[in-house]
């Protein structure tokens, strides 16, 4: 597979060879102006921004006005979720699922961010900033080839998220059935640890992201797949914008 990105949502049948030589016929249909481009990736990408940020100051807002924030909370993450499962079967249906699941997540975020807020005040803007350091020193690292995707990278990569992913599968589970505290709960330093160490996984994704986000470009994908790419790159930065959550929560219960 010459086009394979490792983030569980962009790793999809419309990035394999077969679908690539049918895409490949397809373009020369549709024209040039219809192909998939790095300008209208990040536009898309702005645009998916901006609606995560309007929906999540509406829920941080009302949140702040007597609204219990984890209505929206759940609510959004759950139909976000199911957004992002539509979308990694029907990729050509990104221009609707991708503002959809920007406007849901933006719920889940802003009703997130007032709990954390509510406890511990300026928490919000500290893992704001540290998200878009990470966002741009990652993408300062990819452009100028300091870091480079190769495919042990990817190996690499996917092995880890896959285990995180399991980790906190197999922790909720038994937590809700026994009166087991998972390890990552909490504020000691081991918990601390895996937060560090579940951030520079998150973080290790984004240059899968823009690895894809590159080759879809460079392989003349469809125009749609610049809705997709924005999304992958969407879910990846919320990942790593909870995980700084987190973390800065942990050091903070610790002073």
């Amino acid at each position: 597979m010459a086009f394979e990105s490792k983030n569980p949502f962009l790793t999809n049948k419309s990035f394999s060879a077969t679908s690539r030589a049918e895409q490949v016929h397809e373009a020369t249909v549709i024209g040039h102006d219809q192909e998939m481009s790095l300008a209208g990736t990040i536009n898309k990408t702005l645009i998916l921004f901006l609606l995560l940020c309007a929906s999540a100051i509406v829920v941080w807002w009302m949140a702040f006005n007597g609204l219990n924030p984890i209505v929206p909370a759940i609510g959004g993450a759950i139909i976000g979720l199911i957004l992002v499962v539509v979308a990694s079967f029907k990729p050509q249906l990104s221009g609707y699922l991708a503002p959809g699941y920007a406007l849901f997540e933006g719920l889940f975020i802003g009703g997130v961010s007032a709990i954390f807020e509510i406890k511990y005040p300026g928490i919000v803007i500290q893992a704001v900033g540290a998200t878009f350091v990470t966002f741009a020193v990652c993408l300062g690292l990819y452009r100028f080839k300091i870091v480079k995707v190769t495919e042990q990278f990817k190996s690499v990569v996917v092995a880890a998220t896959l285990a995180i992913a399991t980790y906190y599968l197999i922790s909720w589970v038994v937590s809700m059935f026994t009166s087991f505290t998972p390890v990552h709960h909490g504020s000691s330093m081991m918990s601390i640890g895996i937060s560090v160490f579940v951030i520079v996984i998150a973080a290790l994704n984004l240059f899968l992201d823009f690895d894809s986000i590159e080759k879809g470009v460079q392989q003349k994908m469809p125009k749609y797949m610049e809705w997709f790419g924005a999304m992958g790159l969407m879910i990846t930065l919320v990942w790593l914008y909870i995980e700084f959550l987190r973390l800065l929560s942990k050091l903070s219960s610790r002073d």
